[in-house]
């Protein structure tokens, strides 16, 4: 079956009754996994909405409580550390680490930054979103790691995305909001779909305009798992 993680993100302005919704539709829904972000004052820079996002983002004050909503309704979260600090309190909490385009373009180039240094000596499994084939980087056979397509384009459209190599990655992470684009994804052999996800798409959220609601949720959900049920012969 397909493992499909639900973006949270920052869609949840660091408010835990949002937080304990969206965790809890995400399991209702059919999702296994929920995702999140630790990033920094630094990596904001000057962005208008910083306070705010910097609500949103896992850190050593709120990881306990987001670990107690996931654990009571049942379903796996992990996170994508931005800065290396944040895996040392992460590490205690989470299974697997994910690892964002932008800090994946030097494993590509068979380079290795602090931050996945880091990341690496945890052991732990490893899901890392690039926009080109990672066919040739030393790394792309280690058991532990799997890669998902992603177009970083914020939002993409279906014509921004090429499944040609799809077979090349184990995965996809969406920034489509076409649903059809993690379908497609599914249908082809994906092994991981990420989506982003939001309780209000005319909410004040920052990633709504890559996101789905409730009702896309389910449709995605319920549209993948019906695409398990038939059996496709090789040619």
């Amino acid at each position: 079956m397909v493992f499909l993680v639900a973006e949270i993100g920052v869609n949840w302005n660091g408010d835990f009754d949002i937080v304990k919704e969206l965790i809890n539709k995400s399991k209702e829904i059919g999702f296994d996994a929920v995702k999140f972000q630790a990033f920094n004052g630094e990596i904001l820079g000057n962005n208008k909405n910083k306070e705010k996002l910097l609500t949103t983002s896992i850190n050593e004050n709120n990881i306990s409580e987001i670990d107690k909503i996931a654990k009571s309704n049942n379903i796996e979260w992990f996170c994508t550390p931005m800065y290396p600090d944040a895996v040392d309190f992460l590490d205690d909490y989470v299974n697997k680490y994910k690892i964002r385009v932008s800090d994946s373009t030097t494993l590509l180039e068979n380079k290795k930054t602090k931050l996945i240094e880091k990341i690496f000596e945890t052991k732990k499994d490893i899901i890392i979103s690039v926009q080109n084939n990672p066919e040739k980087c030393i790394f792309y056979n280690e058991q532990n790691i799997k890669w998902l397509y992603c177009v970083s384009k914020y939002p993409c459209s279906l014509e921004d995305l090429d499944f040609t190599e799809i077979k090349k990655y184990n995965g996809f992470s969406n920034h489509c909001p076409n649903y059809i684009a993690p379908l497609t994804a599914a249908i082809l052999g994906a092994e991981i779909i990420e989506v982003h996800v939001t309780k209000n798409l005319k909410g004040d959220f920052a990633d709504n305009n890559v996101s789905f609601d409730y009702d896309g949720m389910k449709k995605i959900v319920d549209s993948i798992r019906s695409t398990e049920k038939i059996k496709i012969k090789s040619f």
